[in-house]
């Protein structure tokens, strides 16, 4: 009779075990498919979705089992190709922006002929005009800023909104409470009397365009008229899909995987990437891209279009 007071006793606490993990939040390894590996999160069944590009500014730095291993970095500089990963960025105050970090990611130093950059505004933050006759393009992945024109109209732009600002067009971006941006710059190829005007919009005001050939889904962000000089694309994968073109051309590219993973070619060299990596890619270099993941790929791409490469 004992025996069977003790075996209860054991059971009982075993069962109390139980009930009080079950009722627990439950530790786990992150299944999202955004990153490589991410470090083990606690799932909370309130759990509130991410904004859309959150993972940009939220980047796996890392694979874990590398992530203790001092002096590691994807990051890979060539000479007709860059990819520069997160934990590679380093930011500074932006020339003539007020309480902004930058961090300069592709530049003419490289060899380009654009410049590509993050600008991290803070609050009560503001821009800087670029120099005599560059172009500049900002696109909103994380808060809000508001455009103000030399005629005092302002525009809010959020989070997958941008704006062209022409050559020469006196602008500011103003951020009451924090924003990223991805802005893109170069001085302005002038084409005869052709000239560019100020262009405000959002991605999914964008139409999805022809592929032919190929099955991604295309957005292009600027006209395509011969007055500009470069275009922003807007590229969606859904994984296992893959470019079906191994392009090799006289355009640069610089990208920005906005959102998922994949392995990217560039020259004899294949490149796992994922959300928050940035890619420059020179004239005539072999290039290709697949979608890996549980998710989309999204990936913002520069492109110099309309002008004749002599």
């Amino acid at each position: 009779m004992r025996s069977l007071h003790l075996i209860s006793f054991f059971f009982i606490i075993i069962i109390s075990k139980y009930e009080s993990l079950d009722s627990s939040p439950v530790v786990k390894a992150s299944k999202n498919g955004d990153g490589f590996c991410s470090a083990p999160s606690i799932i909370e069944s309130d759990e509130k979705p991410k904004p859309i590009y959150w993972k940009v500014t939220n980047p796996t730095l890392s694979p874990c089992h590398l992530q203790d291993l001092p002096g590691y970095t994807r990051s890979v500089y060539k000479r007709d190709h860059a990819l520069i990963t997160p934990e590679s960025h380093v930011y500074s105050p932006l020339p003539d922006w007020t309480n902004t970090l930058g961090a300069y990611l592709i530049t003419p130093a490289m060899g380009s002929h654009f410049v590509m950059y993050f600008a991290k505004m803070k609050e009560m933050s503001s821009s800087g005009l670029p120099p005599q006759d560059i172009e500049r393009l900002v696109f909103v992945v994380e808060g809000a800023v508001t455009l103000t024109n030399t005629s005092s109209s302002s525009t809010k732009l959020t989070v997958d909104s941008y704006a062209y600002l022409p050559p020469n067009f006196h602008h500011s971006l103003d951020c009451v409470e924090s924003a990223t941006l991805v802005v893109f710059e170069r001085r302005y190829e002038r084409l005869g009397t052709h000239t560019t005007e100020l262009i405000v919009g959002s991605t999914d005001k964008q139409p999805l365009l022809e592929t032919p050939g190929e099955v991604f889904e295309l957005r292009k962000l600027l006209p395509v008229s011969l007055a500009y000089d470069f275009n922003i694309h807007i590229m969606d994968f859904h994984p296992g899909e893959f470019l079906n073109v191994k392009e090799v051309h006289y355009n640069q590219h610089g990208l920005l995987l906005l959102e998922g993973q994949g392995i990217y070619r560039l020259g004899d060299n294949w490149y796992p990437v994922q959300t928050g990596d940035v890619i420059w890619m020179a004239p005539f270099v072999p290039q290709w891209y697949a979608a890996l993941g549980k998710t989309r790929s999204r990936y913002l791409l520069y492109k110099d279009v309309n002008r004749n490469p002599l």
